[in-house]
This record gives structure tokens, sequence and C-alpha cells, in this order.
């Protein structure tokens, strides 16, 4: 048994896992698992520089982490950043800065690895689970990209994408520095065009109508579950291997593109984080299970964090 802590910066969150891995038995024990919005991401696809106040909420989150990790004695920890912080200019800030708090250097991996991550996390417990065909096709909607893989044991194909909830809201849903409430026919059938035009990309790569089961990652898939099941409050567990229809993803979606900000923010179990950036998260979720035809999502709480923390062990 090995203690070991991950972290996964992305463009929109930050989290932690300290666990116990077990690689005989294949068991990873959760000792502390927790999520911090930061928007690391915030105006990157604008200006290909990481704002002062958006490196700061990260290395507040760091700070904080630091002392979980410390507490619970983690003997590794890997720290992988992903989309925001490969494509920003001024990335060594953000370097130097994670180096400082933690003692270890980011590693900003490419979009292949983050992908190849993702599948292992969520598919290592699938295994065992005969109902579910292979093979899968795991996506993981984040705040800048979009990371499509299909395996089965192993990766077969992957491809990282420009699409995500963030980049997408900023690019489109976003007028004289505000998000749009709500947004636009216009905007919307732009933004779906985007996201087909990257479904495209994808689809150059990795044979996404091949699979035989969707399996859904990150905050985006996730809230969306939360809300298909109308939940009095974020629950993990219940969420964590659910299946939303692919009409009820339809059905979400388009109350989500024609709802206001404050009737987002009243969903009980939609973390304030992601109110003006769920919109672009769900379109892009339904738009995958259309393009690719899948019936429903089965939905991962386990995803990069757990391939992370698997790749220490």
């Amino acid at each position: 048994m090995t203690r070991v802590a991950a972290v996964d910066c992305g463009t929109n969150s930050i989290r932690l896992l300290v666990a116990d891995a077990d690689p005989a038995t294949g068991e990873l024990t959760d000792l502390d698992r927790r999520m911090t919005i930061v928007r690391l991401g915030q105006g990157v696809d604008r200006t290909g520089r990481l704002a002062p106040e958006a490196l700061e909420r990260t290395f507040a989150a760091c700070r904080e982490y630091a002392e979980v990790i410390k507490e619970h004695g983690a003997e590794r920890l890997r720290f992988v950043a992903t989309s925001a912080s490969r494509d920003a200019e001024n990335r060594d800030d953000f370097v130097r800065g994670v180096l400082d708090i933690l003692g270890v250097e980011p590693e900003v991996i490419s979009g292949d690895q983050e992908a190849e991550f993702s599948f292992t996390g969520a598919t290592r417990e699938l295994a065992g689970r005969d109902h579910l065909d292979r093979p899968y096709l795991v996506v993981d909607i984040g705040g800048g990209s979009t990371e499509f893989v299909v395996g089965d044991d192993q990766v077969r194909a992957a491809r990282s994408v420009d699409v995500g909830c963030v980049r997408m809201t900023e690019r489109h849903l976003v007028r004289e520095g505000a998000v749009t409430d709500p947004p636009t026919a216009e905007q919307v059938r732009a933004m779906r065009a985007d996201i087909e035009a990257a479904l495209d990309l994808a689809e150059e790569t990795v044979p996404l109508r091949e699979a035989r089961t969707l399996v859904g990652l990150a905050g985006s898939v996730t809230t969306v579950s939360a809300i298909a099941q109308e939940l009095p409050a974020y629950d993990s567990a219940a969420i964590h291997h659910s299946r939303v229809s692919r009409d009820r993803v339809r059905e979400i979606t388009d109350w989500l593109l024609r709802s206001t900000h404050a009737e987002r923010a009243a969903v009980p179990s939609m973390h304030p984080g992601r109110v003006d950036v769920i919109a672009a998260g769900a379109l892009v979720l339904l738009s995958i299970m259309e393009r690719t035809g899948a019936e429903e999502v089965v939905v991962s709480e386990h995803d990069i964090l757990d391939g992370i923390a698997w790749s220490v062990a």
C-alpha cells in the first residue's frame, strides 16, 4: 500500500486526491478528495496569458492543499497541469509559484497524456462490470479542452480538442465583459458550430462511433447528472456511475441555454463557479451524444485525478 497525493490543475478548477493505492488489488482508497474553482484559464483564450488574480486564486488553493497533504503524510505527490497552463505565455510564473508552495514542479502534460490518465481513472474499476459493453469512449469535458479516448483494457486512440465549458463560454457567450443572460439563438448556433468542428477533428483520430459505452467525466457531466436526478445537494455517491439518457441531457441543455444566471444559481446541486459555464458544458456533452448515437452516458466521478494517483503509485 502506498499513500499518494495527486493534484489536477485545469482551466476551471484545481483538485486534490490523497489516497492509499494497492496495485495488487487495484483498489484506490480515498482519504481526502476536494475541488476548488479557481478559473485559472480566465481570459487565456483572448490574451494568451494567465491573469494575476487567477494565479493568486490558484496559489491560495495550493497553500490549502499543502496542509492537507502534510496532515495525511502522503509519500509521493504528482501535480499535473492541463489546458490553460499549456497555452499561456507566462506559464513560468505558474510553475515557480507551485514549486515554492508544494515543492514539486507542475507537469504541463500533453493532451494525449491527459487523455490516457482520464481513461485509466475512469475505467479501471469498470472492468468487472459485465453489463457495460466495450470498447469504452471516455469523454473528459474540461474548462479549456475536451479529451476523447477509445479503448478496452488499453487506450486504442485519443485526441484532445480545444472546446471546453470556459473556452466556449468566453468565446461565444460573453458580450461587453459579461455572460449573455440568457444567450441568443445566434450565439448558441455559433457555439454549436464550433463544437461540431472540434468533433470533426476528434473523429480524424478517434473512432467515436465504434464505442459501445460512453463514459462522461468532469464537472459539466456530473452537474448534468445531479440536475437529472433533482438532487437536493451535490452528492458524489449518487452521481458516480449514474446513467443519464440522451433525451434527458437534451432537455437539461435546452433549459440551461434558456435560463438566466439567477435560475441556474438556484439549482441546489450547482457549484457557484459553474453557474456561468454549465450551459456550454452541457451543449458539448449533448453534441457528443448526438454525434456518436449514444443513448445514455455513464457518469464517473473518477477521472484524470485517479489516473494521476495510479501513475504515482
